[in-house]
């Protein structure tokens, strides 16, 4: 328990941290990475670059200082970043490292405004943020490693088949080399894929989305390849352009919050943008497998018919459901789809199911436009579920807006 001085004393940084917080933390990561170069290792660096990572921990802060008196209320944040975190492998030793740093790069940015008070309260309020953090990563890890066919860390797979999707994306199947049967997953779910890149001094890791339903012999993962030059395409353009099949990767046990139970039978709306479809193809395959009396609607989006992924597939899966209906939008016109330009409140209107749930998976932009059709068509927020790709991020709350 934090006294009422610890909590008080971190209530007062509110101000400070939401001026200065992104440039805290990208401090912070210098520091850290200057000390402990060996942490790179796990960290994305394509997100470092592109400052999202510091942003994601800023707001993760600063969330922490709001509710610093009802550390209930980030909790869904902190379960969200843990599954981040299991799939990477952090672990309890890094906790003192990152406390470390972070406080040094508060005094550091602050200079004489970090007073000792200040630095002590959060000192204080860290270490309990951060036993929080890995008590909810070692169930996660345990649960790993005790599922049948779970694994601590990272296991080697063989790349057994690529299989080109669209102009874009490509289908990685992946069988472990040690043959042993692999454990289930909840369709949504995704691994962490480690591999060197030859010149690298570290290890790259990217999370993807398993893009099938589960067979115990193989995942899959359907990679779309990013602009060589943008920091998100290094690892992309590796797997498309230089591994080939009976190379390996290293893969994490399946991880992640944002998944659908495919045993409930209330209607479904699964809406999708660009690679954003991979999880929900995996959500609608599950589903035709287990319970093919389930309302389900498929909604995606593509520029164009070039670029599309699992067109076919799609169509074959929901002629599998007594209910299932799909829909594609193409934001060129003159194309032979559903709709044209962007989804939007008068497609959902049109196209949804809007007295079941919601999945939607996509670019950022793309979800908060849908999300936001959603809402103004009367759709509960209770009501719908998304995945963002990238650093999990503090979820914002009605005090922190």
């Amino acid at each position: 328990m934090l006294s009422q001085k610890t909590i008080d004393t971190v209530k007062a940084t509110v101000p400070v941290l939401e001026v200065k917080g992104v440039e805290i933390t990208t401090r912070f990561y210098a520091m850290l990475f200057e000390a402990h170069p060996e942490l790179l290792n796990i960290f994305n660096h394509a997100n470092q670059k592109q400052g999202r990572q510091q942003t994601a921990l800023a707001n993760t802060v600063y969330a922490a200082a709001v509710h610093i008196d009802q550390l209930e209320a980030i909790i869904p944040a902190v379960k969200k970043i843990a599954h981040k975190h299991r799939s990477l492998g952090v672990l309890p030793e890094h906790y003192p490292i990152v406390g470390e740093y972070l406080l040094k790069a508060i005094k550091d940015v602050l200079g004489d405004a970090a007073t000792d008070d200040i630095l002590n309260a959060w000192g204080e309020a860290y270490g309990v943020i951060a036993d929080a953090f890995i008590s909810i990563e070692k169930d996660m890890y345990d649960e790993a490693s005790s599922i049948e066919g779970g694994w601590e860390g990272f296991k080697d797979f063989t790349i057994a088949k690529k299989e080109k999707e669209s102009s874009l994306i490509t289908s990685f199947y992946l069988k472990p080399v040690d043959s042993e049967n692999l454990p289930e997953f909840m369709p949504g779910q995704y691994v962490t894929v480690r591999t060197q890149i030859p010149g690298d001094e570290y290890m790259l890791n990217r999370q993807y989305s398993l893009s099938t339903s589960y067979t115990p012999d193989y995942y899959r993962i359907s990679v779309k390849k990013e602009a060589e030059m943008d920091p998100n395409g290094r690892v992309s353009t590796f797997l498309h352009e230089e591994l080939t099949e009976g190379d390996t990767l290293e893969l994490s046990v399946p991880v992640g919050d944002f998944f659908c139970n495919i045993h409930e039978n209330q209607p479904l709306t699964l809406i999708s943008g660009g690679v954003g479809i991979t999880p929900m193809y995996t959500m609608l395959k599950s589903i035709a497998e287990k319970n093919t009396e389930r309302p389900v609607t498929f909604i995606h989006a593509a520029r164009n018919q070039d670029v599309r992924a699992f067109g076919e597939d799609v169509q074959e899966t929901v002629s599998k459901l007594t209910n299932g209906k799909s829909y594609i939008v193409y934001e060129q016109e003159g194309l032979d789809g559903d709709f044209t330009g962007f989804i939007n409140a008068e497609v959902l209107k049109q196209a949804a199911n809007l007295d079941g749930d919601f999945f939607v998976c996509g670019p950022v932009p793309f979800m908060e436009a849908v999300i936001q059709s959603l809402t103004a068509i009367g759709i509960p927020a209770e009501r719908i579920n998304f995945e963002f790709f990238g650093p999990a991020m503090a979820i914002k709350t009605e005090q922190n807006e």
